[in-house]
């Protein structure tokens, strides 16, 4: 079993950054893949970012590709997304995912664990 907890959601105005936090604990080990999703009132969960546990791998949706990053801090058992020049379309609540195997898929149910989601608003 692997538990993720977000962090680092919040209230930005447009253009402003934002650094969202997983933390990991429970059975993780290096052949995972993590991945953020994000889901808009009224609209699917969409993929926004991801990356092998161990590192490498990294994919991004075209839409965040150029302002976010997704990072890992094995030591830590912490992924990041760091988001910039946010815009309005990007408020979602957004999600840390995990998955056993290494490979990165974009389709969210082909993850196995899922965290509570954090708030992302970007005012105009």
């Amino acid at each position: 079993q692997v538990q993720l907890v977000e962090s680092g959601g919040g209230l930005v105005q447009a253009g402003g950054s934002l650094r969202l936090s997983c933390a990991a604990s429970g059975r993780t080990s290096s052949n995972y893949a993590m991945g953020w999703f994000r889901q808009a009132p009224g609209k699917e969960r969409e993929f926004v970012a991801g990356i092998r546990w161990s590192g490498g791998s990294l994919r991004y949706a075209d839409s965040v590709k150029g302002r976010f990053t997704i990072s890992r801090d094995n030591a830590k058992n912490t992924v990041h997304l760091q988001m910039n020049s946010l815009k309005p379309e990007d408020t979602a609540v957004y999600y840390c995912a995990a998955r056993a195997g290494s490979y990165v898929y974009t389709v969210g149910g082909s993850y196995d664990y899922w965290g509570q989601g954090t708030q992302v608003t970007v005012s105009s």
